[in-house]
């Protein structure tokens, strides 16, 4: 039996990337999806059809999660189409690279709205979905390495990361009482278009090379830890961090590549 079987779940930020790997795992382990996008929909849509290949359903829905009524409406547009929202995957993001004191401060601030309000707005709103329906339920954060380490040129997003899994591990002691668990998945670093923004096709196999595991990690595989963490099989984790880095976490800095995160 697919670990899913049966649950219904919204990802946003899941047209590309990581997104697109938690939707696709999660739909492999027989779940129904909502994918959102906010500027990708074309991408949003063969996403939607690769997930229907493995047996579900699976709707698409755009919007900015920076907009609170919006992501509310997302949420209730896929309890509606589904029946219910048992999983929810809090996963998009934006983010600039400038040193703090070089700033463009509305795309400081657009980090911190799509990475942190983003993020509440989406774990409040499935909290408030699944207490309604009285069944208990899972919301798993991804979060970041960023959370701990602090990364220059990156601060918005640090912070965002930062606060995000302290909004986690909160929201797991609050709804304990309603069985719904909050968990955290720490990516490191994944080879997804969002890293062409930053890096070049060279920089990103070089640094790939330096990492502890000598790769880039792979949307699915963090995908596979999302899917997990979502499933009964992790039913006694709540307020915990399952982390996918490829030994980014490890004491390996002396002999990092210049950028490597």
């Amino acid at each position: 039996m697919p670990r899913l079987a049966g649950k219904n779940v919204f990802v946003t930020g899941s047209s590309r990337g990581i997104g697109k790997g938690c939707v696709l795992e999660m739909a492999k382990e027989g779940a129904n999806v909502a994918i959102n996008y906010h500027s990708h929909q074309s991408e949003a849509e063969m996403v939607a059809n690769e997930a229907r290949s493995f047996g579900v359903k699976a709707i698409v829905l755009g919007g900015d999660v920076s907009d609170r009524v919006r992501v509310e409406a997302m949420i209730a547009e896929t309890a509606d189409a589904f029946g219910s929202l048992d999983c929810f995957v809090s996963n998009a993001v934006y983010s600039d690279r400038q040193l703090m004191i070089e700033a463009d401060l509305d795309g400081f601030r657009k980090t911190i709205d799509v990475g942190m309000w983003g993020a509440f707005y989406g774990v409040r709103g499935a909290a408030l979905q699944m207490v309604k329906q009285g069944k208990g339920g899972s919301i798993v954060v991804v979060s970041s390495p960023h959370a701990v380490l602090a990364i220059p040129t990156a601060m918005a997003y640090n912070m965002a990361k930062a606060a995000i899994d302290h909004m986690a591990r909160t929201a797991a002691v609050e709804l304990a009482p309603h069985r719904i668990r909050v968990n955290i998945v720490h990516p490191g670093w994944i080879d997804t278009p969002g890293e062409r923004k930053f890096f070049s096709e060279e920089q990103l196999e070089q640094g790939g090379k330096a990492l502890p595991w000598k790769r880039l990690g792979r949307p699915d595989e963090v995908g596979k830890a999302v899917a997990f963490v979502s499933s009964d099989d992790a039913e006694y984790m709540t307020g915990g961090t399952l982390t996918v880095d490829g030994g980014v976490g490890l004491p390996w800095w002396s002999n990092r590549a210049e950028g490597a995160l």
